[in-house]
């Protein structure tokens, strides 16, 4: 009764927080998605990157350098953390040269990859842009991992460029994440073994997302007992892991797993500390929302981002904006979850293409 009581409290503070930025956004984590090309094609790949992509009117080098001259000339750049990721960053030759720029005028910065690029000349131009953390994906053991992301002998040269990372004792975190489908939910033990000892601080789980390419592979999607089992495997795997093991960001997940399975309370702050620059220059929020055109905030090649980042965002920072959907504004947990996270939100059903809130509890 005690730790309920707790947890209702801790909730309540994420609320609060969520309720102020609402009215007080802050940006905190920029995203830049440097490319939609991709040396993978992922079967669970929200945004659709690939080999195969033809890209248009990407952003060059001093445009994305503009960008964050212009932010750095309104914002303290100490204050703001970018996050690079794609389709796969290194695939951009310029992708260091820019970052070596961005950290020079006090921003921060990691790097998500599928780290199949890495290679000791790409290490040493992490270490002079200086480059702070990495998440790099392995998505079961070999055969699995390798068939999911479509490149035969992707996972053992992921391992060694771990083993790679590690060695070099740069980084401030080496993350590998893991995206939990029908295919691997059965190699999680496997997997933590692989990886516990080659330098990972931290395995981030999270389930195969309802969007863009999933969309194609559902048969690759968990159901009830699979969700109950992830969290039970990850509950009791963080009492006893020598790493850090933790489930993402997204997703409200009841009041008997919140802050069991991660170090903190969900919300989702997209729009209200988290932006992102597109590939093309569009401002928008976390990349892996769906890019509908009037969620689109403007661009970079005509907008100030600043100025955009103070002024827009408005549907992003009405916290009833889900409300209109029946199940969730009817739902005991509203107020925590608020709809849910933006990405899985069906906008054209208005109600959340995956509610795990629901499957925990044994209703859906």
């Amino acid at each position: 009764m005690i730790k309920e009581i707790i947890r209702y409290g801790e909730l309540e503070v994420v609320y609060a927080e969520k309720k102020f930025r609402s009215q007080s956004p802050k940006i905190t984590n920029l995203f830049w998605e440097t490319t939609l090309r991709c040396n993978a094609n992922c079967k669970h790949c929200g945004s659709r990157a690939g080999q195969d992509i033809k890209i248009e009117n990407e952003l060059t080098t001093e445009e994305i350098k503009n960008v964050f001259k212009s932010i750095e000339n309104k914002y303290n750049p100490k204050s703001l953390f970018i996050s690079v990721t794609g389709g796969e960053p290194l695939v951009r030759k310029d992708v260091f040269d820019v970052m070596k720029y961005a950290s020079d005028l006090g921003f921060s910065w990691g790097m998500t990859t599928n780290g199949m690029l890495i290679n000791d000349e790409v290490i040493q131009k992490m270490k002079d842009s200086k480059m702070l953390t990495v998440s790099i994906s392995i998505d079961g053991l070999e055969k699995t991992h390798d068939e999911f992301r479509g490149v035969k002998g992707s996972y053992k040269k992921i391992i060694e460029n771990i083993k790679k990372l590690s060695n070099a004792n740069f980084l401030h975190s080496i993350m590998v994440t893991t995206v939990v489908n029908k295919q691997n939910i059965g190699e999680l033990d496997e997997i933590y073994n692989e990886i516990k000892d080659i330098g990972t601080t931290t395995w981030r789980l999270l389930n195969i997302e309802p969007i863009g390419r999933a969309e194609d592979n559902k048969d690759l999607y968990l159901d009830s007992n699979d969700y109950k089992y992830l969290m039970k495997y990850i509950k009791e795997k963080r009492k006893k892991s020598k790493i850090a093991v933790t489930y993402g960001c997204a997703h409200y997940l009841g009041l008997k797993n919140e802050r069991e399975v991660r170090d903190n309370c969900y919300t989702c702050y997209a729009g209200l500390t988290i932006g992102s620059i597109l590939y093309n220059g569009d401002i928008f929020v976390c990349p892996n929302v769906e890019r509908r055109p009037e969620l689109i905030q403007g661009n970079v090649r005509k907008d100030d981002f600043v100025e955009v980042w103070e002024n827009k965002f408005k549907w992003f920072r009405d916290l009833d904006k889900f409300k209109t959907c029946t199940q969730c504004s009817k739902c005991e947990d509203w107020k925590y979850c608020l709809g849910d996270s933006v990405h899985s939100w069906d906008f054209e059903n208005n109600k959340p293409k995956l509610c795990l809130n629901k499957i925990l509890k044994g209703k859906g």
